[in-house]
């Protein structure tokens, strides 16, 4: 049987593309909310399905890693296509030898050729799911700048705390530290997902909560969708089509799965969309306005302006779509003082609206992405990074990240020696961006400096990373780390 893919037990069945964490955080990103097909399968690992694929992705800081699976389908067209190159050589009236040479050679190359077309295709698959084009750091800048709280909901995400502002007096300007250090992004992306999938899963999400809508959703998969494969005992399925969401024992199913009354809207919108627009209405929206998409979506039977914001935002292009619950207006009242509906019970949608214009002037044509940052920080299962944040505030940054001399000086060294060569990575990394990423910190430090920030903050690369861009004090660094190596080899003698 087939076991998920762990990338520490070898990769060369792993692929890779180059991507940042600040880029893209892979446990925010696929746990807070916006799709309901992924788990987590190991440390670090998440397993699911994506555009008819099953698919593991794990990362390091600056490499996205993917497996993807050969499913029941996949297997049989890769072997239609060996029996067909077989047959076509066997045709052939040639000598022996021969043929039984041109078998080989004709069998290789065109499955050859295929998998570097599928490797391609997957890379594109994975760029256009997570939208690895729109680049993060320039938003966060944007936003930021704005917008103070979001500054500060940044900061937790990204482990930093009130003792780095030691660091303003080595830069000697606040605001070019406060521009590369929300260039740091969080990594929390939008989705871009199929419509037929995003919209009939946030159809379940009504009255709902994030574990209970995976198991929904995973339920509908297995009795409407396809297989998939099996890894480790668990079964993948494709996500229906709109025709066996439209069947007329579909209703009745879904309420035998534990549905109640979204039984009815997920087949009666399915109906709908077939019987009104046609396959491709969905696909289709991606090309209209927001408002114009959005009142399209309202017509169907379940989908209200929260699920239909949502819809526009993960699956049809529209980045300023700011779907709003009673959490997201909570948060607008809480930490932006918004008067919007003070004094009612329930939202409304002038409230909903009133809201997400005020987010749009706010932040800008992709306030939907922006608003996801604050709804993700708010979740239970990231409080952990929150309260991690604020012990470090209590404890004060500088204790905690202090080099201690009453410590063992090799694992002290040895930390040291890790982190700088993280730093340099990461700088490696930055200048192969764009000049925007080379010039962002212009400012005067010196040796000195440096050795200061390196045993003050060795405990956060972040704070490595930030005095690299100068090209003295990356030669710097690179000499730093040449004595840290000859330190540690004298100290195991």
């Amino acid at each position: 049987m087939a076991t998920h893919a762990i990338l520490s037990t070898g990769s060369k069945m792993w692929r890779s593309l180059p991507c940042a964490k600040s880029e893209l955080r892979l446990d925010l990103t696929l746990e807070c909310g916006q799709s309901f097909r992924w788990r987590k399968t190991a440390e670090g690992h998440w397993t699911g399905v994506m555009k008819g694929r099953v698919w593991t992705l794990t990362q390091t800081d600056d490499t996205l890693w993917y497996h993807v699976y050969r499913t029941q389908e996949r297997q049989r067209k890769g072997n239609d296509r060996k029996r067909k190159t077989i047959v076509s050589v066997q045709m052939e009236n040639e000598p022996k030898k021969k043929f039984k040479r041109e078998v080989k050679e004709e069998e290789e190359e065109p499955l050859a050729v295929t998998l570097v077309q599928e490797a391609g295709e997957e890379q594109q698959m994975l760029r256009d799911y997570f939208q690895l084009d729109v680049n993060l750091g320039e938003l966060y800048n944007k936003w930021g700048a704005a917008d103070p709280h979001f500054r500060s909901v940044a900061n937790v995400f990204t482990g930093l705390c009130e003792g780095l502002e030691f660091y303003y007096t080595l830069i000697g300007n606040q605001s070019v530290f406060d521009r590369y250090i929300l260039s740091l992004s969080p990594g929390v992306r939008m989705l871009r997902q199929d419509p037929v999938e995003c919209l009939f899963s946030f159809i379940c999400t009504s009255n709902n909560h994030i574990s209970r809508i995976q198991g929904m959703v995973e339920r509908l998969c297995q009795t409407l969708g396809t297989p998939l494969c099996e890894l480790d005992q668990d079964s993948y399925y494709s996500f229906p089509t709109l025709a066996a969401l439209s069947g007329k024992r579909v209703e009745a199913q879904l309420r035998d799965l534990g549905f109640g009354y979204r039984a009815r809207f997920l087949q009666q919108s399915a109906k709908q969309i077939l019987d009104t627009h046609g396959m491709q209405w969905l696909d289709g929206l991606r090309t209209v306005p927001y408002v114009q998409a959005r009142d399209a979506l309202r017509t169907l039977p379940g989908v209200g302006t929260k699920v239909a914001d949502c819809v526009c935002l993960m699956s049809l292009d529209k980045a300023e779509a700011v779907p709003v619950d009673t959490h997201v207006w909570q948060i607008a009242k809480r930490d932006y003082n918004c008067a919007f509906g003070n004094g009612q019970k329930s939202l409304t949608d002038k409230v909903h609206r009133d809201i997400g214009d005020f987010f749009r002037k706010l932040w800008g044509p992709y306030a939907g992405w922006a608003q996801s940052v604050l709804f993700c920080s708010d979740l239970k299962k990231f409080q952990k990074l929150k309260e991690a944040s604020h012990a470090s505030e209590r404890t004060g940054c500088r204790q905690r990240t202090a080099f201690t001399p009453n410590s063992d000086i090799r694992s002290d060294v040895t930390l040291l020696l890790r982190l700088t060569r993280r730093g340099l990575d990461h700088i490696l990394l930055q200048r192969t961006q764009s000049e925007k990423s080379r010039t962002a910190c212009r400012y005067a430090s010196s040796p000195y400096h440096l050795s200061i920030f390196a045993v003050l903050f060795c405990r956060s690369p972040l704070a490595l990373f930030m005095v690299c861009l100068h090209s003295d004090v990356f030669l710097t660094l690179q000499n730093l780390l040449k004595n840290l190596e000859e330190f540690y080899r004298l100290s195991q003698n």
